[in-house]
């Protein structure tokens, strides 16, 4: 380990990234994609076959798998989306509080992000049309302990608040731009229907 290291993060080579970034606006966008297939009943597979890079494909390989309780119709057999969704914010938060604190000087020993949602399943049934199908609230802790100042641990959650993406995406609006795709009609379309 360089001396350069904190929390597990190369300071000097985020400091590089920045740099790199503020230099070069028009190669700051990185695009991630995903595709979901459906495996019967509740169950579900995400692949990851990798993400773009200003404008450079970099391949990885990762299935996340998502299922239902059996309580809600499924067979246990892996979390749930509601589940995948806080712990994709978590997980994100967590990137940006152990950068932060590094940039910083501020040594994390340990962290924990304790989050939480209610969903009215009258929503999400359809049951009635007035119930929102998603969370009203999302509450969440930050439980650290590490070598800062109460002051340096709200300027990390301050810094996280400002600048987290999936924080932000959960926070506020995204557009969403939905391609429906008929398997079948393509088929008949192009007479290659069974």
């Amino acid at each position: 380990m360089t001396d350069s290291v904190l929390n597990g993060i190369d300071t000097a080579a985020l400091a590089g990234f920045v740099k790199e970034i503020e230099s070069a606006p028009d190669k700051s966008v990185v695009r991630f994609e995903v595709a979901t297939e459906w495996q019967g009943g509740t169950k579900s597979v995400t692949k990851v076959a990798g993400y773009e890079l200003s404008g450079t494909r970099i391949d990885r390989e990762f299935q996340i798998a998502a299922d239902e309780p059996t309580e809600l119709l499924g067979s246990n057999s892996a979390p749930n989306p509601q589940e995948l969704l806080l712990a994709a914010m978590n997980s994100c938060m967590t990137v940006g509080i152990a950068a932060t604190a590094a940039a910083i000087g501020a040594t994390i020993n340990s962290l924990t992000i304790r989050t939480s949602g209610a969903l009215d399943l009258r929503g999400f049934l359809g049951i009635e049309d007035d119930v929102k199908p998603g969370y009203e609230a999302i509450d969440y802790e930050v439980i650290m302990d590490g070598d800062f100042t109460p002051e340096q641990f709200q300027e990390i959650h301050d810094a996280v608040v400002k600048t987290s993406p999936n924080r932000w995406n959960i926070a506020n609006a995204i557009n969403l731009k939905p391609k429906l795709t008929s398997l079948r009609a393509l088929a008949s379309a192009t007479g290659n229907a069974d």
